[in-house]
């Protein structure tokens, strides 16, 4: 590590402590030459996950969008932003748990169908009849009576 006034290349640690929740570990370290003293951080590096789309496409995993769609068949519902967050966090850390590069787009749809059908049926039903694409009422309520039958 250079040091950050007199870019000599020798220093010695001082001090080292989690950060960050455990996720980076903060280290005060003092140079060897002109006995500055100065921090640096060390963080994981985290490979991203690409979400492979129906026509073979890959982009980057975006929690944002799967946001963006929850909130979307969460409209005047009773779903506060945060149970939404706490939701794709737990998406997130499963897919991250379960995958190490890619996951089918298919896979990310049906986890997040799974967690939304916990936190409230009517935005699951919603979020289900855009990303299952319903042609028509009949596939509209074999959902509906599939979630019914489920219940009792």
């Amino acid at each position: 590590m250079k040091c950050p006034f007199c870019l000599y290349d020798e220093d010695k640690v001082i001090d080292s402590r989690s950060s960050n929740e455990g996720k980076s570990v903060r280290r005060r370290r003092e140079c060897i030459k002109c006995k500055k003293r100065f921090t640096t951080y060390e963080y994981i590096e985290e490979v991203p996950l690409m979400v492979i789309k129906k026509d073979g496409r890959r982009e980057g995993f975006d929690r944002n969008k799967i946001i963006s769609g929850i909130l979307k068949a969460c409209e005047k519902r009773p779903v506060s932003v945060e149970k939404v967050e706490v939701l794709v966090d737990k998406v997130e850390k499963e897919l991250q748990k379960s995958f190490d590069k890619e996951v089918k787009a298919q896979v990310v749809g049906e986890l997040v169908m799974d967690y939304l059908h916990k936190l409230d049926e009517v935005a699951y039903v919603r979020f289900a009849s855009v990303y299952r694409q319903f042609k028509d009422i009949n596939q509209f309520m074999k959902e509906l009576k599939d979630l019914l039958s489920k219940r009792g």
